[in-house]
């Protein structure tokens, strides 16, 4: 074991013991008024099991995860104990990492925009591996870190971006002139990072960029650059509707990796994937701390009619500041389940989410249609592992959600058979086979040996 997380860091449970048994749990004890905040249960076997699905379906790929996804302390710790490495954003982010012991060849600054504070903070905590797309930001580097090692972030997209301002990397006609530039300032440029997002779900995204790769390489060997590293970046789906996605995604990834950087060439290659370790790992449970009902305005309705038809806006105890700040990052509001099963003689009405009151127009939710509901009870979303923390208490406008997090046996055996060394007997082998998670069973296929990527790729 590496140390990262022990017994101590979440429940242990049985097999058979879901998610939804720990929430009922949870609430079903005895609270005041003060406890109906938000609160999440995270399945740290579900994560287990991406990561053991990941390495599978991309074996020569490293995963990074992108701190500021799910900067939680539970799924830090899970991941640095499985030996993945680290995409932070900032000097916080490299703060909360470290703090946990992960080494600093672990960490990559990802970051394209970094304030000079920063980068001086990661040179003096020895985190050397950094991005740049433009001149202003390897001037930086230059100055206040000479031994950083830079990967160029470039874009792969063809089609011109609807927000030009939002989107990061640069074009290939400027990347000779930013490698020489780098040169002229001595600053070690290792290989290339791009970064296709939703587009890597079209089946020719992938073939493109690691080809654009492949030239923008040959230009920095060109040019004297030691070039033996790639980043892939993220895009890789998070939920269980799209399972089997991950493996077709995976083919394209690893034809062009075959046929751009054939095994052999001397060149890493890292990932960077967020929402696909901890979407679906995340289960939130808010309740209900205040109603409005408004009388629903029917065209060419009596007054009478009118008036039989209502609809409901329900203020939570948690908001787009806090648990439902996913919302900002252009993530669909899960549809909510209901703690207690209305009774089926219970009207619906049209329902809108709100925010805590006092909190401005926080809209969550519009247009659902849910039984006539009452404050304090519950509303559980499942999927919100992905930017549902906000990594800065200042973006918070309340206490934030607890996180209550859960393992099954089986899911920690396999972590720790996956530590050290490969597991020598054949039943520690099956053990990986077996259902990981508290939600549901792993997939048949997912019978592998644990995969063992070194510690550092810089």
């Amino acid at each position: 074991m590496n140390g990262y997380l022990n017994e101590s860091n979440f429940l242990m449970v049985e097999e058979g013991f879901t998610t939804r048994d720990l929430l009922e749990n949870l609430l079903g004890e005895p609270c005041q008024e003060s406890d109906q905040q938000a609160f999440f249960v995270a399945d740290l076997g579900d994560i287990v099991k991406k990561h053991l699905r990941f390495l599978k379906a991309l074996p020569r790929v490293k995963p990074y995860f992108p701190v500021k996804c799910n900067g939680s302390e539970g799924v830090i710790r899970l991941l640095a104990e499985l030996g993945a490495g680290f995409a932070c954003a900032n000097k916080a982010e490299i703060t909360r990492v470290q703090g946990i012991g992960v080494p600093a060849d672990r960490i990559f600054y990802s970051s394209p925009c970094k304030q000079v504070a920063h980068i001086r903070y990661a040179a003096a905590h020895g985190v050397r591996l950094m991005a740049f797309d433009n001149e202003v930001e390897l001037s930086k580097v230059a100055r206040s870190h000479p031994r950083a090692r830079m990967l160029l972030g470039i874009t792969a997209d063809s089609t011109p971006p609807a927000h030009p301002s939002m989107t990061f990397g640069t074009t290939l006609k400027s990347c000779r002139h930013l490698l020489e530039t780098a040169k002229e300032q001595a600053v070690e440029v290792v290989g290339i990072s791009f970064h296709l997002g939703s587009r890597g779900l079209e089946p020719q995204a992938w073939a493109q960029a690691v080809a654009t790769a492949q030239l923008v390489f040959d230009m920095g060997t060109e040019l004297g650059h030691h070039m033996h590293l790639l980043d892939i970046g993220g895009g890789f789906p998070g939920t269980e509707d799209t399972r089997a996605l991950l493996e077709e995604m995976a083919a394209g990834i690893n034809s062009a990796l075959d046929l751009y950087f054939p095994e052999g060439s001397g060149v890493d290659i890292v990932a960077r994937p967020g929402r696909y370790y901890v979407t679906s790992a995340f289960t939130l449970a808010v309740s209900i701390t205040a109603l409005e009902e408004t009388p629903m305005e029917q065209p060419g309705s009596d007054e009478e009619e009118c008036g039989s038809k209502k609809s409901l806006v329900y203020h939570l105890s948690d908001g787009i500041y806090g648990a439902f700040s996913c919302l900002l990052f252009d993530s669909p509001c899960p549809r909510p389940r209901l703690h207690k099963r209305p009774c089926p003689e219970q009207p619906w009405h049209s329902s809108s989410l709100r925010g805590p009151r006092g909190h401005g127009e926080e809209r969550i939710a519009e247009g659902l249609e849910l039984p006539q509901l009452h404050v304090g009870d519950w509303l559980i979303f499942g999927n919100m592992g992905a930017y549902s923390m906000p990594s800065s208490s200042l973006l918070t406008a309340g206490p934030q959600a607890r996180v209550t997090y859960a393992m099954s046996r089986v899911a920690w055996k396999a972590v720790q058979l996956f530590q050290g060394k490969p597991p020598q007997a054949e039943d520690d082998r099956e053990s990986l086979c077996m259902p990981l998670s508290c939600g549901w069973e792993m997939a048949e296929t997912l019978c592998v040996t644990p995969v063992f990527a070194p510690a550092g790729i810089i």
